[in-house]
């Protein structure tokens, strides 16, 4: 499964799953480009991590909810790699407000970061991926895209946005030999505190590390899935099923 020579961009990659999926790319033989948007020191931390098996990469600050920044951060990874074979949308925001404590701008600021930023991604590496007749474009949602919840009306409703993005996408871009899908995680321990004991049943015993949805990336990302796409892969130890 090794990812040798390929390129891939991760966003939101100073933190949490995007964090440890850009070390995963890295490990596999990808030459990896940690984007952040304010947090500089994890996005550090991620490259030192690289660097510590003599990984390659590089980091690009840009906030994916501004088109002018994402194209200015792909073309910088594209002109520094080579091009780009991999996306990973990633960054995203959690605000976990009640359906009336939106505002007009917040609920702006969560659909241009979790849903538009997604989409203006992936319409900027497009071009990159065309030339090679070939990529991988891989969309991380949740599985509240599918499973109503309590606590983020809004937040739900990015995530049910990416799943038919991705779906979308997967057919206009097949022709180009472009892949795109989606991992639907469930509860991911982050390091926030806790384990998610007191909120979920886990049949497998756990919650979600970061790590079971970066060995998923770097399956979907290899030359092991070329017949999948438009899928959407739900990666919560079962827990939606109680």
């Amino acid at each position: 499964m090794s990812l040798s020579g390929k390129v891939a961009l991760v966003t939101g990659a100073g933190t949490g799953i995007g964090k440890e999926i850009a070390v995963e790319l890295a490990k596999q033989g990808a030459k990896v480009a940690i984007n952040y948007n304010s947090s500089e020191a994890g996005a550090k931390d991620t490259k030192q991590r690289i660097d510590e098996f003599y990984g390659d990469s590089i980091i690009v600050k840009a906030d994916v909810s501004q088109k002018n920044e994402i194209d200015q951060m792909v073309k910088e990874v594209a002109d520094h790699f080579g091009g780009i074979d991999i996306l990973v949308n990633n960054a995203a925001l959690q605000l976990n407000l009640d359906l009336f404590d939106y505002t007009d701008e917040l609920y702006d600021k969560m659909m241009n970061i979790n849903l538009k930023g997604y989409w203006q991604c992936i319409q900027a590496v497009t071009p990159y991926m065309k030339k090679k007749q070939c990529g991988r474009i891989i969309n991380i949602s949740s599985v509240h895209g599918k499973r109503p919840t309590d606590f983020d009306t809004v937040y739900s409703m990015t995530k049910g946005g990416i799943k038919m993005l991705a779906r979308e996408s997967a057919i206009e871009l097949a022709k180009y030999g472009i892949t795109v899908n989606t991992i639907a995680p469930g509860y991911v321990n982050v390091g926030k505190g806790g384990d998610g004991s007191d909120r979920k049943k886990f049949p497998l015993g756990r919650g979600g590390l970061p790590s079971d949805i970066a060995h998923m990336v770097c399956y979907i990302a290899s030359d092991k899935t070329d017949y999948m796409s438009g899928a959407s892969v739900r990666l919560d130890g079962a827990s939606m099923l109680l």
